[in-house]
């Protein structure tokens, strides 16, 4: 018996010790779950919608970390299965006794905090113009990287890397990854409190592989929504199931291994002629630049790589275009016509139609037709994500964040949305911009711009702008459109607006202009070199069609 309770007050002791060290251990990579405190304002949400609550909790140990606001409480820890838009309640005791693993806030003297959620194009901006001898800055974001877009429908078919069009986040801004209290944080944003002034995250789920999801929350002194925006699927039946969407480096890996896969599965003996056919059809539903671009890219492969290296099959590959009214419908009517014409004549059938529904292997479009395919690309624009629609901020038309014309959130103190998130409201006067690059861009620029003058005056702290001029508000002038359409033809519309006059060219010139305003445009030198050695590649052995993953 003595020998029983010593063995067990021994066990007791260890179980202890080991359970400290695993959660200082957790909280040193990256988060921590914890139970969510209630605000009217939160919304627990993850993109991925399949996340459910297990019974189980782990209670999590106190630690403590020597990095100024660093703060590790008494929290349970709860695990999740998947993730979906939900608010927790709690009672006032529960809630005194139950905290997030939290970044805490700035004390006086420190730097005032900015924290931004995203990587896109407008945080990015952002980020890589902030004076940090000004700010300790915070990236939060699903990804580690931005994605050059424009020249993402390249990579699908091996005309490019895919390293070459995604900029690693700590080297657009270095801070990130040097500076002692500017951190990145590899997590999906789930609320704000903009009262108490944090946000609350929840790790991703390291792509299905069971990993846990740790929450935490992070106090700001300003905060900066550019989320971006998710595929319109218009509710369709099957679409998320059975359709790629091109807005990710992941998505441009799947199309490219689903498009290579079928190539070798067509020679597979014994197929008949008609599933060669739907197994080697190419559909892509939208005409705007992005479906355009990937038609044209998709039969420059066609006609320049397939028909050499798969001779059997060379007869049955096909790429059809459907869209519900013109292509290219913010360009030029003779761009549009020229677009219309080229793409017919290098084999991409062109259709008009509404989408119904979408099954495993063929879509039944609103006439009943139905349209057999092997690989289905759906490019139809962008929606606010379910992230946007969660929070209890003003909406402008659309369900995008309002914003006024200093791109400041109205009614909450501290908060900016910029990107394809953000529209302005009603009472400014303004249309809400178009969801487009060069727009989130030049929204990063103005306000990266608007909070270094805020910190020169002392407004960088939390409540402390309400007296800081803020100078000119934000205004956008566009520059004009450009598109490829495939076989070194490209369209440049240098209008500032649909209606109004300028320049507008079609041809060989024109896809010139357009690799060489792009090639310029990518962030860095190093990722100029890639695609310039790319391209260059791609015109001497032309692509490689391995399959890899």
């Amino acid at each position: 018996m003595a020998l029983a309770r010593i063995a067990r007050s021994g066990l007791r002791r260890s179980g202890g010790a080991v359970g400290s060290y695993a959660s200082q251990k957790d909280f040193l990579c990256e988060g921590v779950s914890a139970q969510i405190s209630p605000s009217p304002i939160i919304r627990n949400f993850t993109s991925n919608g399949n996340l459910d609550y297990l019974s189980s909790t782990n209670r999590v140990h106190p630690a403590s970390f020597g990095n100024r606001g660093m703060r590790f409480t008494v929290t349970p820890q709860y695990r999740f299965a998947h993730s979906q838009a939900q608010r927790t309640e709690l009672s006032d005791s529960e809630n005194e006794s139950t905290r997030y693993p939290t970044l805490g806030a700035t004390k006086p003297g420190e730097k005032p905090r900015v924290v931004v959620l995203g990587s896109g194009w407008a945080a990015c901006r952002f980020l890589k113009g902030i004076d940090t001898s000004m700010y300790d800055v915070v990236c939060i974001s699903p990804r580690n990287h931005m994605v050059f877009t424009p020249l993402l429908a390249s990579t699908c078919v091996g005309t490019l890397e895919f390293r070459s069009v995604a900029e690693p986040v700590s080297q657009i801004q270095t801070a990130l990854a040097k500076d002692p209290n500017s951190y990145f944080f590899l997590a999906n944003c789930t609320g704000v409190d903009t009262e108490k002034h944090e946000v609350f995250c929840e790790t991703i789920d390291n792509g299905g592989q069971n990993q846990e999801a740790y929450q935490f929350r992070v106090a700001y002194d300003k905060l900066v929504i550019a989320s971006g925006a998710e595929p319109l699927t218009f509710g369709i039946k099957g679409v998320e199931q059975h359709a790629f969407f091109l807005r990710e480096v992941n998505h441009a890996q799947e199309i490219r291994k689903r498009l290579l896969l079928n190539l070798m599965l067509s020679e597979t003996p014994g197929m008949s002629e008609e599933e060669k056919e739907q197994l080697l059809h190419c559909v892509v539903i939208g005409g705007g630049p992005t479906g355009v671009e990937f038609s044209g890219e998709l039969s420059d492969f066609i006609m320049r790589d397939v028909r050499q290296r798969y001779a059997h099959v060379k007869n049955y590959i096909h790429v059809t275009l459907i869209e519900a009214n013109e292509i290219l419908s913010s360009f030029d009517v003779g761009l549009r016509q020229y677009a219309t014409k080229h793409l017919t004549k290098v084999g991409v059938r062109l259709v008009r139609g509404v989408v119904k529904e979408v099954h495993p292997k063929k879509i039944v479009l609103s006439d009943g037709s139905e349209v057999p395919y092997g690989l289905l690309v759906w490019s139809t624009g962008v929606g606010p994500s379910g992230f946007v629609k969660s929070l209890n901020l003003p909406k402008a038309p659309g369900g995008r964040i309002g914003i006024d014309e200093y791109l400041r959130v109205p009614s909450v103190d501290d908060v900016y949305a910029l990107g394809d998130c953000a529209g302005f409201l009603e009472q400014t006067g303004r249309p809400v911009l178009p969801a487009l690059a060069q727009v989130a861009e030049r929204q990063g620029k103005y306000l990266v711009e608007l909070f270094n003058k805020m910190g020169k005056q002392s407004g960088g702290k939390a409540l402390s702008a309400k007296d800081v001029a803020l100078g000119d508000p934000f205004v956008y002038n566009h520059l004009g459109s450009m598109a490829s359409v495939g076989r070194y033809k490209a369209l440049v519309d240098l209008r500032q607006s649909k209606g109004a006059e300028g320049v507008s060219m079609a041809g060989f010139v024109s896809w010139l202009i357009w690799r060489s305003a792009y090639l310029t445009r990518v962030l860095s030198w190093r990722n100029r070199f890639y695609v310039a050695v790319n391209w260059a590649t791609t015109l001497v052995f032309g692509r490689d069609n391995s399959r890899i993953g």
